[in-house]
Order: structure tokens, then sequence, then C-alpha cells
């Protein structure tokens, strides 16, 4: 099987992450793009709820092979989180609860990084038993998993599509939210949950403490968990990008960049196995894979460089 690495948030919408891109020099990857071909594409809309990135694990761990559709179904991550650990994920519906700060502007709504909560797994642990009898009286079961990640398993999850969470932080969380008439629940869930966390003694402690308060929660990555089905390679997802990207830290974001150039991407540069590569965008997820090639085409691959900047400007 040939290495299959994805890499989310290569490129960004932002003017200046646009402008910080500009100053990139990435030589791996330049040496690495001119013995590779475009063999495929994903996405095409920035306001779909599953994002390039999870559109092309998604289609490598072989979830789905109508790409059309990658963009717009459900995507059972919490489903695959559940079988990790133990739990029946490929029994019903799971839905992956993050415990979040919303923040009330003048005009909207927005979703913190939930990073910024910096909870413990103590903490999440007392907040998860917080909530708890408002899903258990909805016929909701729920487990911990991680600190800022909590698995709800519900019959409604099974074919419900939620917002990527990588969608909705730093944003408006208005356009993100489930509208269809299976989802009336969980608003309700939502709203409950905000007024009993609202006043509860745990957020009195900190805002005592002058830490953001824990005042609501993220459903995503629900779905049914599909029969198992064989990946056409080892695939490996580096985030590194990701946090900088959402925080938009665009000195920190090339940093990375220059980090991934000198580390995963150089061993994908030097390996003479077949290898491919998915840069993934807000819009689009570029696939490529490298290219049979003789002594001769080899040696002279040493030197051919593509040109990066134009490869990210096509996600």
């Amino acid at each position: 099987m040939s290495t299959h690495l994805i890499v989310p948030f290569a490129s960004t919408d932002s003017a200046a992450g646009l402008q910080a891109r500009q100053s990139l020099h990435l030589p791996h990857l330049e040496r690495l793009l001119g013995r590779m071909r475009q063999v495929g594409r994903l996405g095409g809309d920035a306001m779909s709820p599953n994002p390039p990135h999870e559109q092309a694990l998604a289609r490598a761990l072989g979830w789905s092979t109508d790409d059309s559709a990658l963009a717009h179904q459900a995507l059972p991550w919490a489903a695959q989180r559940a079988n990790e650990l133990g739990l029946p994920g490929h029994e019903g519906g799971w839905g992956l609860l993050t415990p979040v700060h919303l923040h009330l502007g003048t005009d909207q709504v927005s979703l913190n990084d939930p990073a910024v909560l910096g909870l413990d797994e103590a903490a999440s642990r007392q907040w998860l038993d917080v909530l708890r009898p408002l899903f258990d009286t909805e016929g909701f079961s729920l487990h911990w998993a991680a600190p800022d990640a909590w698995l709800a398993r519900h019959p409604m999850f099974e074919s419900l599509s939620t917002a990527s969470l990588d969608r909705v932080i730093g944003r408006n969380v208005d356009p993100w939210l489930p509208d269809h008439r299976s989802a009336r629940l969980l608003r309700r869930l939502q709203n409950e949950a905000q007024m009993l966390l609202y006043t509860h003694p745990l957020n009195d402690a900190r805002e005592a403490a002058g830490q953001l308060t824990l005042n609501s929660f993220w459903l995503s990555g629900t779905g049914a968990l599909p029969a198992a089905t064989p990946a056409a390679a080892s695939v490996r997802l580096d985030d590194r990008l990701r946090r900088p990207a959402l925080t938009e830290d665009w000195a920190a974001w090339c940093e990375a960049w220059r980090a991934l150039d000198a580390g995963p991407l150089a061993e994908l540069a030097a390996s003479r196995a077949p290898v491919q590569l998915t840069l993934c965008g807000e819009r689009q997820a570029v696939h490529y894979q490298t290219v049979p090639q003789g002594m001769g085409a080899r040696l002279a691959g040493l030197w051919r460089r593509s040109d990066v900047q134009r490869h990210l400007e096509t996600l």
C-alpha cells in the first residue's frame, strides 16, 4: 500500500492569510509536486457542512464513493471514535458533543475555539455529569471520550448531517445549525443546556478565576459507521496547520508550514515508493499521486520544481 498524507488548512480565504502564504518557501513540497500528477478534486463550496479535509479523509477510508455527496452527507466521526474506545460504533447513530463558549456579539453569536476553555479530564467529566440528566430523559446515551469530546448515541443521529466544528470556530453559528425537523429536539436541548449552565456554580467559579464560561455544546460528526472498507492507502492526516489557521495566527501558520515541509513532506519527497498527497483549503481538496519513473526521470526529478503557490491558489 502507498502512503497517503492529507494536509488540512493548506490555504485560506483570509486576505491576511493569503498575504502570509506568499512568503512561504517550501522546497520539499516543490520537489514532491514536481514528480506528482493531480488525480482528483473534492469540495467546491465554502458553506458545505463538511470541510474538504474531512471529505478527503472519509473518501480515503472508503466511507463513500460518491464524491459529489461527500460535502453534505453525514460523516460518522463520532461512531468511529466510539468504535476505537470499544463502544458499539457500528450500532445506531452517534454524535460528537464538544463543550464550548458561545460569544454573544452585537449582531451575531460566534463560537470560540474550544481549546481556550482549558478543560482537564476531571473538569470535563464534571461538566458532562451536569448535562447528563437533560440527555438521559430524552433517550440519549452519553460517554466521555476526551476533555473536549463527549460521545452521544441516539437514533436521530443515524442520518442527521451536522456542520464540522472546523467550519464554525470563530464564526457566526446561525448558518451552521441544522434546520430540518429532526433537529428540533437538538435545538431544545441546546436551549435548556444554556439556561442550566448560565447560573451554574461551576461557571461562577470560572468567572471568579477570570476564565471563559462553558455555556453550550456543539454537535458534529454524526452518522452511523459503515461496514469496514479497506482503505487504498496508509492514510495520515497532519493537522498542525489547523489551530493557527482557525485562530488566524498567520505567523504561526507559516512556521507550521515550514515544519511540515521539513518533516513529513521531506520524507515523502525522498521516498522511492508510491505516495499520495491531498492538499486541502476551505473550498477544495486536491489529490495528487506520484508518477512511476525510470532512473533518468528520477535523477531529473532531483532538480525539477513545481510552483507551490499556483497549487495552493486552487484550494
